[in-house]
């Protein structure tokens, strides 16, 4: 959607300017619990459309902070963005959960990232029948989304009437973040920080990295996995776990988790961002 069509006056696209950040943080926080192929444009389009609609219907007169009004609009939009990409056919999307069981089958097996022929001969097909199948599930963006059920959502953003032992762990979980992005190893770094960090395009972040598009986005979601490890074993375990006796993933992934927990104290972790749990100035 095009906010650009949408006139606004003085107040209100003072409004909207003071508060694209927030859109952005929502997009970025939705970013890590989706499949790693949603694009970050088609979101935050969809949440600066709606920042602009909630600055026209916003009325102060009702005591409520611009910001908490907004958010629970950038949030509906970008939930209705995603319903909206959920265009994929059944077999689509059980040729993928099929594609992606066995890749983890053959992951924990091999103790690696398998490669397109290992993939296809697991799955019975020709590599060309997988790079068909890759391409279905890029355009597709099969959504799960369970996990924006009633409730779950509000965790996404910095809520003004947090109290103040909710605003530290958010804090924290921040801070744990960065920490978990820097530990990461140096190929699934440069992905998620080009990707996500620097909105580079796929296309250009294979041509340095010397791979496909579809290897890209392998190394994506492989990332988003190990983060989504490691932040759950210090924001929930709160412990880290000695490396298991057997498993070469179940040991990296607990190397990992040590690594997170070595670099940092809660004291560093809450540098990250200010008292509001809003980012820290460089």
């Amino acid at each position: 959607m095009n906010t650009t069509t949408i006139a606004v006056t003085r107040a209100q696209e003072t409004l909207i300017r003071d508060n694209m950040a927030l859109v952005g943080h929502m997009v970025r926080e939705m970013l890590f619990k989706v499949p790693a192929h949603v694009h970050r444009d088609d979101l935050a389009s969809a949440g600066y459309a709606a920042l602009t609609t909630a600055a026209k219907a916003y009325d102060p007169a009702r005591g409520i902070p611009f910001g908490r009004f907004a958010a629970a609009r950038v949030r509906g939009a970008l939930l209705d963005e995603l319903r909206g990409m959920d265009w994929a056919s059944r077999s689509v999307r059980a040729r993928a959960r099929r594609a992606q069981q066995a890749r983890t089958e053959l992951t924990a097996q091999l103790g690696r990232t398998p490669s397109d022929s290992e993939l296809a001969t697991l799955l019975g097909v020709a590599v060309s029948e997988l790079a068909v199948l890759d391409d279905d599930v890029q355009r597709a963006a099969v959504l799960s989304l369970q996990g924006f059920a009633a409730g779950t959502a509000d965790d996404m953003i910095t809520d003004a009437a947090l109290n103040p032992e909710e605003m530290l762990l958010h804090r924290e979980r921040i801070g744990y973040l960065h920490d978990a992005v820097a530990v990461l190893p140096e190929r699934l770094r440069l992905v998620v920080e080009s990707s996500f960090l620097r909105e580079r395009p796929l296309s250009e972040v294979a041509a340095e990295l010397g791979v496909t598009e579809s290897r890209v986005s392998q190394l994506r979601t492989e990332a988003l996995a190990l983060l989504k490890d490691g932040l759950t074993t210090h924001m929930e375990a709160k412990s880290t776990p000695a490396a298991p006796a057997g498993g070469a993933v179940a040991r990296r992934r607990a190397v990992y988790a040590a690594q997170i927990g070595a670099r940092s104290t809660m004291t560093t972790r809450l540098r990250a961002t200010t008292t509001e749990g809003l980012r820290a100035a460089a």
